[in-house]
């Protein structure tokens, strides 16, 4: 009974994530040089992000205000690896709250800047079944992130940060001494 009952609830959160993975869940807006994105990454930003650049060559700065996370980490690279590609810098306003995904998006800047009061969160990811932390770290289901992050940043050490920090239904907000350690601004913060 019990084991039946679990296969329906894995089912339900299964259909769940499909659902919310087949729309776009971001609002994206170009103003000037700079590209403001907003909410959750899916599967279908990608698509969005690279007609709206290819629309706006003038485009210089990713600004992330408001990002909740990914539901598709291989979107997330797709996209880190775009900005990266164009030498797009990213920017955090003193507003920005970004989380998870949105953070790893943020590591592609050519140039990472943040102003004061903008926040970092990071957590460890979950795949339907385990935690990302619960792995093995020759695990290959590190590869894809992890090699991301050290192509970012040069070093994979902040990819074991995050799963750490916090499990992938918790937040850690970083501070300001973890933002410096792990290397996410190209300059310091600003105001």
């Amino acid at each position: 009974m019990f084991r039946r009952l679990a296969l329906i609830l894995l089912l339900a959160l299964a259909a769940c994530a499909t659902i919310e993975n087949a729309s776009d869940g971001t609002t994206l807006r170009v103003e000037g040089d700079r590209l403001y994105l907003a909410g959750t990454i899916t599967s279908r930003t990608p698509a969005n992000f690279e007609r709206l650049l290819a629309q706006n060559p003038q485009v210089r700065t990713l600004v992330p205000t408001q990002v909740s996370g990914s539901v598709d980490g291989a979107a997330t690279v797709r996209m880190g690896y775009l900005l990266r590609a164009r030498g797009i810098d990213t920017h955090l306003t003193p507003h920005s709250v970004v989380d998870s995904g949105g953070v790893d998006l943020f590591l592609a800047g050519n140039r990472r800047t943040m102003a004061r009061g903008a926040s970092l969160g990071v957590h460890s990811w979950r795949n339907g079944y385990r935690e990302g932390s619960s792995y093995p770290r020759s695990a290959p289901e590190h590869d894809m992130t992890r090699s991301y992050v050290t192509d970012m940043l040069g070093s994979d050490a902040f990819y074991w940060f995050t799963l750490a920090a916090a499990p992938s239904d918790g937040i850690h907000e970083m501070t300001p001494g973890e933002i410096a350690r792990y290397g996410l601004l190209t300059e310091p913060v600003g105001n």
